[in-house]
């Protein structure tokens, strides 16, 4: 076999070939056609090649519509299409990527065929999310130009692309497959050949870690979406994600990441999961998911609007500690009209109410007065049981929601004086059950675990990592940057109260986190 293009000089190919016209297939064919090259679009049904194409046209159209391309644009990327129903047809492809359907033996069939079919430096790309490249690549004549390169839905809209190199792949392919994401206008990133390569891998506790909350009843469906939108900042929370892309979608990616990383915990699927995919109740496609759907579901609740802040009316409060969230509650409750202490005065009034965000709040025993206790080292039961609880993930500033939460033994006052100051200061308050991290410091803490476990296994950059998750899902911050945000020793202290009180695997520390928390760092370096 011909060694292939020069990787130094790497170039989108005059030709370019598409198997599948589906949503994914379509919308790679569009970029390709758009970034200038002949685009060979193969579907082996006429009916899917006639949407796929009727899909680009359009994509295209929505395009000019909005001012993104003129109508001459518009009219040569069709004109480079061409629809295709014979894999022999591909002949005149350098780079020829697959979007068929996530099934080992199809790929390999295709690829096989494929490989017949174009000239030995063709490069063979998957657009595979889940599968292994160095598996696909096992069962192709010259493995060596097999790449993975990863697009997320809607291609044509989302920003990132993967480069995955399986064990074989060489040089002359992911310079290609770089060449080729960089001329459709995307940001291309290196992933590692593993469960999830990059983003998917991070991105794993965002589900699984929301089923478990439910499952334990700490909050519902609809109160964890909330708290991801309103307290993170996410355009949607994992639940309307799970409708969205399918519940069995979603639970077939988990139950293939357990059986490729041999039964790690923290891939642990959800019985949840799979008892909806058994009742098909798989999302909008059939009407049900975790929500109802059509014409006749009932309205969602709209989110709380929170009033404006004030209403402290001089009333005294302490806020306890040296964080940096008891320095942004201070300044939030003063602008707010409380008066604002950083310690009890034994001469004068009694606090109406004092807030312990401290690192590791202390007992506080009965006859303290009302008190409430930031949950960063572990649940409410067994840090204050008396008291009641908060916990706020990132800068107060940027949060328009603030978990809340009691124990049977909490002192009703000191809950109904938490939720006055919570609407005080312009949040709103979302009770929800006892737990460590309650809800978004638990998703989030995992992610940024995820992070961690992958950088410190040497499978992505710190970089790549916050630029996949905020380019491919939305994020409204890379885990790195959220770990930065909120402090590497809060994390490991959510993390370390999770594993104390579930005594699960799942929750154990990676090493670089835990090694970059001791020593003041970042998962930078």
């Amino acid at each position: 076999m011909s060694p292939g293009p020069d990787p130094a000089s790497a170039t989108m190919p005059e030709a370019v070939g598409v198997l599948g016209a589906g949503q994914m297939g379509a919308g790679i064919a569009q970029m390709a056609a758009q970034a200038g090259a002949v685009t060979y679009l193969y579907d082996p049904d006429p009916a899917a090649l006639a949407r796929g194409l009727a899909r680009i046209e359009e994509g295209l159209g929505r395009l000019e519509s909005r001012g993104k391309i003129d109508a001459q644009a518009r009219a040569d990327a069709l004109g480079r299409l061409r629809p295709i129903s014979a894999i022999a047809d591909l002949a005149p492809c350098g780079f020829v990527i697959e979007a068929a359907p996530e099934r080992l033996e199809l790929k390999l069939a295709l690829f096989t065929e494929v490989a017949a079919a174009v000239a030995e430096d063709c490069i063979l790309a998957t657009n595979t999310s889940s599968l292994s490249i160095t598996e696909i690549a096992a069962g192709v004549p010259g493995p060596e130009r097999v790449v993975g390169l990863h697009f997320f839905n809607p291609a044509p809209v989302m920003r990132l692309a993967e480069v995955v190199a399986g064990l074989e792949t060489g040089d002359a392919a992911l310079a290609t497959a770089r060449a080729v994401g960089e001329a459709m206008g995307k940001t291309v990133i290196d992933a590692a050949d593993i469960a999830g390569f990059l983003v998917n891998r991070v991105n794993r506790p965002f589900f699984l870690e929301a089923l478990r909350i439910l499952q334990e009843r700490i909050a519902t469906p609809e109160q964890i979406d909330r708290i991801l939108r309103l307290g993170g900042g996410f355009r949607m929370g994992p639940f309307e994600l799970m409708d969205l892309i399918g519940i069995e979608t979603n639970h077939a990616v988990a139950e293939s990441f357990l059986r490729q990383t041999y039964g790690e915990p923290r891939y642990q699927p959800s019985p949840l999961a799979a008892r909806m995919v058994t009742g098909g109740r798989l999302g909008r496609k059939t009407g049900a998911g975790w929500y109802p759907y059509g014409d006749d579901a009932p309205a969602r609740t709209p989110d709380p609007q929170a009033a404006e802040p004030g209403g402290g009316d001089g009333r005294p409060l302490v806020v306890l500690g040296g964080t940096r969230l008891a320095s942004e509650l201070r300044s939030a409750a003063a602008a707010a009209g409380w008066v604002v202490t950083s310690e009890a005065d034994a001469g004068g009034d009694a606090p109406y109410l004092t807030v312990d965000a401290s690192d590791e709040p202390g007992d506080g025993g009965r006859g303290a007065g009302p008190r409430a206790v930031l949950l960063s080292r572990g649940a409410l039961h067994l840090v204050a049981p008396e008291a009641a609880g908060f916990h706020v993930a990132g800068p107060l500033a940027a949060t328009r929601l603030i978990e809340t939460t009691r124990t049977v033994l909490s002192d009703p006052e000191a809950v109904a004086r938490l939720r006055e100051l919570v609407v005080t200061l312009g949040k709103h308050p979302e009770p929800v059950a006892d737990g460590p991290g309650l809800v978004l410091g638990r998703i989030l803490a995992t992610v940024v675990n995820e992070a961690a476990v992958l950088v410190g296994e040497g499978n992505g950059t710190a970089e790549d990592v916050d630029t996949g998750m905020e380019l491919g899902l939305n994020y409204p911050a890379g885990p790195v940057k959220l770990a930065d945000r909120i402090g590497l020793d809060h994390v490991l202290g959510l993390l370390d109260g999770l594993a104390d009180d579930r005594r699960e695997p799942r929750y154990r520390a990676a090493p670089l986190l835990r090694y970059r928390a001791a020593i003041g760092g970042s998962l930078r370096g």
